[in-house]
């Protein structure tokens, strides 16, 4: 099957900043992927250049296998942008963006899609309102509506939810899980990485304009995330030394990290063996923030 997104050997400089430095990517249809990087790592570059408002200086990139520079009509027909940005016309009501945003695609007649894009980001009370007249977060919902408008089987979020309410993160994660399992391919780049995790089944991770990082969610949280114990004892007991010499305190929490779930009976046994009371435990559940912090350090790739 032909993927979603190919992006091969694309490299981008801005002067002496070398934005991206040869990445290579594919995403398959119907995939929830996750983009992720810190600022400047070259995330916003590869969107802009998978959208064609950005030319790199070499490789090629590919929407449903149309290339993105010589066949720039397709490739932009089939794919939807969701910018970081908040950028709009201040001269239009809501309902008449989505309708020329429609005709920028020479879709016609597309009312029904239009309400209900309304309906399903909670729009509908603000359709002939215009534009200036909306907050941050409804301006953002727009931003969605017209991303979709022209129904693209690949959609791209760029920083989403950066900066809106939850009823507003909770609404659109509905909706967008739901084309998700319509058979849209979702791709994302988001700060909040408990979102990356909850949403994507696989998560590139961008550093200095180069993949640093690439698999499944599952493989990452478990090949990097540390699982650890968390307990709390009760005062006046003492841990015993093999435990003492791999464990970290805060305060009166204990923090014991551990290498497989099967070690947790022989650990909690040599707790009591060691007449330790626990007043509180917890088995800490690997995160994808550890993961992301361990490979920015360069601890892993």
């Amino acid at each position: 099957m032909t993927p979603a997104i190919r992006i091969n050997q694309v490299a981008k400089r801005y002067g002496t900043l070398q934005a991206l430095a040869g990445v290579d990517l594919e995403v398959a249809q119907g995939e929830f992927f996750g983009l992720l990087g810190p600022n400047g790592a070259g995330k916003t570059t590869l969107i802009t250049s998978l959208a064609g408002l950005v030319r790199p200086d070499s490789g090629t990139l590919a929407v449903m296998g149309h290339d993105v520079q010589a066949d720039y009509r397709n490739a932009r027909r089939l794919l939807g942008v969701v910018p970081q940005e908040i950028v709009f016309d201040p001269f239009f009501s809501v309902r008449e963006i989505l309708r020329i945003q429609s005709g920028y695609f020479g879709i016609r007649n597309n009312e029904d899609w239009i309400d209900e894009l309304l309906f399903n980001l909670d729009l509908g009370s603000k359709a002939n309102a215009n534009m200036r007249s909306l907050s941050g977060g409804m301006k953002r919902r727009v931003l969605v509506a017209q991303a979709l408008v022209h129904r693209p089987p690949v959609i791209v979020l760029d920083e989403p939810t950066a900066g809106v309410d939850v009823e507003l993160r909770q609404t659109l994660w509905a909706f967008i899980r739901r084309l998700n399992q319509d058979g849209h391919t979702i791709v994302l780049t988001t700060h909040y990485l408990e979102e990356a995790e909850n949403l994507c089944s696989r998560i590139a991770m961008l550093k200095a304009g180069r993949i640093v990082a690439l698999d499944s969610t599952e493989n990452l949280l478990d090949s990097h995330a540390n699982h650890a114990l968390r307990f709390r004892l009760a005062d006046g007991d003492v841990l015993p030394p093999p435990l003492a010499s791999r464990a970290t305190r805060s305060d009166d929490l204990w923090v014991l990290p551990f290498e497989d779930y099967s070690e947790i009976g022989a650990l909690v046994d040599t707790l009591r063996a060691a007449g330790c009371t626990l007043k509180d435990l917890e088995i800490g559940k690997p995160d994808l923030e550890d993961v992301f912090l361990d490979v920015m350090r360069g601890r892993a790739a």
